[in-house]
């Protein structure tokens, strides 16, 4: 048997899939993996480095690897992904103990290249071009339980929003072939997956690139098709994208999760612009009752940024109001993070690390009375549930409904002394709410 690998995923549900592909690359040659760093021979981190908190992550990631690697505990350390990507001659200088550096668009690389390696010792790093075609048609392992699986079906970036870094370690935005998500997706429902998330940088400029033409809805009519799969679920699209096809689709596929990720990071006009986002606070909020008019029960989650360069304390309490006003089901707050070799590294007025997360502290105050009275007002609904998972030696179960996107949202707890399985899918009674949670019981057992 081949050397144990290893590995450490970091950063966002597109870098997972990344993983996943490696992963599945690998095994393909024959290497084993272990979780266990005891065991390991080999290690291979795959990096983010989106925010500073992020980046440090990484970096402290690879340090503690670099350690086992100096020790000679493991025979070799590779690094992949967004950090090893930007950042690949100050890691070569800095942590010369990582042998192999693969970049973003050379994923397919690794199991190659960490065999040389092993079998000659020649460190090499491998990059392609940023515009190379999206990996595509590969097998994936399966990280995520195989309940549920993340479909990327897009690569890069074209918006350049003036604090993000991705066009820059990821490229110009890049469909996936229509036939190839298909193709994949159909693997993944054969393989037990029956909820697909939907993910890309930007998912409704799906298509754009490859047909002329926005194509998601066309790929969700066809995925829901697919026998096997329960739920379907669209992050990253972009208030702007949003079309009444779009709309239409959500609304007449019961597959699709009443669901839609929008990050808009902030409200303020002036701030927008500054951001380089193309929508301003009266867009957002006609592309939010529009969604809200059509699809009743959709639940709507965002993202912002607080302490963007030039935010005013009347910038702040428009966003606050906003947020107020709007009534998000789901957010997430993040202090803005100065990105080296963006524009807005560059802007004059920057904030300091206290103001961006007092102010970050204070949205989300105001978010958790919205939440917690949102989570109130579902007792007595009956919902479709899936389960993730038991609690350990109690009577109670963990599951997700459609207003809960993995790792991001909140969870049901559902008791009962009826044996359930990972993945099954229930209809429950919510019979109350513990802060962002929901609390409830199967449908049949209810009084």
């Amino acid at each position: 048997m081949k050397d144990k690998i290893l590995f450490v995923s970091l950063g966002c549900d597109k870098n997972l899939v990344d993983s996943e592909r490696m992963l599945g690359l690998l095994a393909e040659k024959g290497f084993a993996f272990t979780d266990d760093e005891d065991e390991a021979d080999i290690v291979v981190v795959n990096t983010c480095c989106f925010i500073n908190d992020a980046k440090q992550e990484s970096i402290d990631t690879l340090l503690e690897m670099a350690e086992l690697r100096k020790s000679g505990r493991i025979r070799a350390l590779a690094a992949a992904g967004c950090l090893a990507q930007r950042y690949r001659e100050e890691i070569q200088k800095e942590i010369p103990e990582v042998d192999l550096i693969i970049g973003t668009t050379a994923i397919q690389e690794i199991a190659g290249s960490l065999q040389e390696f092993l079998d000659s010792g020649c460190k090499k790093n491998h990059y392609r071009d940023l515009n190379e075609k999206p990996l595509a048609d590969t097998k994936r392992i399966n990280t995520t339980g195989g309940h549920y699986a993340y479909l990327k079906i897009a690569e890069g970036c074209d918006k350049h929003c003036t604090y993000c870094i991705i066009p820059k370690v990821r490229g110009t935005y890049r469909s996936v072939p229509m036939e190839s998500l298909l193709k994949e997706a159909e693997g993944l429902a054969a393989d037990g997956v029956k909820e697909l998330i939907l993910v890309a940088q930007e998912s409704t400029l799906y298509g754009t690139d490859l047909y002329g033409e926005k194509r998601l809805s066309e790929l969700l009519r066809k995925l829901c098709r697919i026998e096997g799969l329960h739920w379907v679920r669209i992050l990253y699209c972009y208030p702007e994208e949003i079309d009444d096809e779009l709309i239409r689709v959500m609304k007449e596929e019961p597959k699709i999760c009443h669901y839609l990720d929008l990050p808009i990071q902030h409200a303020d006009d002036a701030i927008l612009k500054k951001m380089g986002r193309r929508t301003d606070r009266e867009q957002i909020t006609a592309i939010i009752g529009r969604l809200r008019a059509q699809i009743p029960d959709i639940c709507i989650r965002t993202t912002l940024i607080t302490g963007f360069p030039g935010e005013t304390i009347e910038a702040h309490e428009n966003l606050l109001a906003f947020v107020d006003e709007m009534e998000f089901d789901r957010l997430g707050v993040f202090p803005y993070s100065q990105e080296e070799d963006t524009p807005a590294a560059l802007m004059p007025g920057q904030i300091s690390e206290e103001v961006k997360e007092e102010r970050r502290d204070q949205i989300m105050e105001l978010q958790q009375e919205i939440a917690f009275d949102a989570a109130l007002s579902m007792k007595g609904r009956i919902v479709d549930a899936m389960i993730e998972g038991r609690v350990a030696d109690e009577d109670v179960y963990v599951a997700r409904t459609y207003k809960d996107a993995p790792n991001v949202d909140g969870f049901l707890f559902i008791n009962t002394k009826r044996e359930l399985m990972t993945g099954d899918f229930v209809k429950c009674r919510i019979t109350g709410a513990n802060e962002y949670d929901l609390i409830g019981e199967l449908e049949d057992e209810s009084a």
